[in-house]
């Protein structure tokens, strides 16, 4: 099967990432008898740098027209003083809005080898974390109106937070679909105690559950799901929100998992191209120093040979990989753990974490 890949290497660590992430792609080509075909693309702070726009047309055109993109991270605080419209996150917003991708499906797992690098007691952990959430990517807040006037000698800010009817009722449905392929519960979580466009939410919700009656629905506040996914994560299977709040509660679910290195995600909407890359940022204090990891963008690789390109073996090839290399004992500086748990294992870098993975790939 040929493939066109757009790929965004992005800032700080992404470049480094994303060269791992492709030596694994590369590796399953050459045992499934594939070809993927690499566009580079300018997106975030390198863009700005080179072309004075966080991500230039042309460059948008070239995801747009690629089967699927890959990207690494973008940001850095080298451009934290730029316009707001500036920004290299803006250029992550453009991307997402340009190709269509409203959906976000964020995985929140621990993997058995890691169970003692999360920050929760063991009691809890072993009760099991394995949950989804699918995060509105292209509406809310984040694409309101955003303006500053001047009221009465001093500045006044106002985002618009604006959701629709249609936007609610697409993103629940995928909500949906998610917990029938799983453990049919599906929890949807908004303000509605405070916020108009929540109560919009909460009576959207509601009505799309009548077509799907085997799906046990549950309502919970943003407030109250930040706490119980730290209390009690096994209770959810798939969870369902917003644009800010699902920002929020992912990068919180991953932290539970043991570190944010470990999470991929993909974001989808009404075609199979889609934009896969890891939940953390381009964390610039350890770029090119060769401590990050990787396997968050090689899972996200793996995500999307399954969800776009319906090569599930070869996704269960790399994840079954990454399970080896953690199996071995082998773990990245942000996975180390401490103590007498430390001795077991083996502190490796971004190149050799990629190495050894592909090493274990196997068909």
């Amino acid at each position: 099967m040929n493939k066109n890949i757009a790929v965004i290497r992005g800032d700080g660590i992404g470049p480094e990432i994303v060269e791992q992430a492709l030596l694994i792609l590369d590796k399953i080509a050459e045992l499934y008898g594939h070809t993927f075909n690499y566009t580079d693309v300018d997106m975030g702070g390198c863009a700005i740098d080179k072309w004075g726009d966080p991500l230039p047309a042309a460059e948008l055109e070239k995801c747009v027209n690629s089967d699927s993109v890959l990207l690494g991270a973008v940001g850095g605080d080298k451009w934290n003083n730029v316009p707001g419209e500036m920004r290299p996150e803006k250029g992550l917003l453009r991307l997402r809005a340009g190709m269509g991708v409203y959906s976000n499906n964020r995985p929140a797992k621990i993997w058995g080898q890691l169970a003692s690098a999360s920050p929760l007691k063991k009691s809890i952990v072993d009760k099991g974390i394995d949950f989804i959430i699918v995060r509105e990517l292209i509406g809310g807040i984040y694409f309101g109106e955003h303006r500053t006037d001047s009221v009465d000698g001093e500045d006044v800010a106002t985002d618009i937070l604006k959701y629709s009817e249609k936007e609610i009722e697409r993103i629940g449905r995928i909500g949906f679909e998610t917990a029938m392929k799983r453990g049919k519960k599906l929890c949807s979580v908004e303000k509605s105690n405070v916020l108009d466009s929540s109560r919009l939410w909460k009576k959207v919700m509601h009505k799309l559950a009548e077509e799907y009656p085997e799906v046990e629905l549950s309502d919970m506040l943003v407030d109250n799901c930040a706490m119980q996914i730290v209390k009690n994560p096994a209770q959810f299977d798939v969870i369902v929100t917003e644009n800010m709040f699902g920002d929020i509660l992912s990068d919180e679910a991953s932290m539970i998992t043991g570190s944010i290195g470990m999470i991929p995600s993909s974001s989808l909407g009404g075609t199979s191209c889609g934009l896969y890359e890891p939940i953390h940022g381009s964390a610039p204090d350890i770029a090119g120093t060769d401590a990050a990891n990787p396997i968050g963008t090689i899972l996200s690789a793996a995500m999307m040979l399954r969800y776009s390109f319906d090569m599930a073996s070869e996704a269960d090839a790399i994840e079954n990989a990454v399970s080896a290399f953690l199996d071995k004992g082998y773990r990245t500086a942000d996975i180390m753990p401490n103590g007498e748990d430390a001795e077991s294992c083996v502190k490796v870098g971004c190149k050799e974490c990629g190495k050894l993975i592909i090493e274990n790939l196997k068909r």
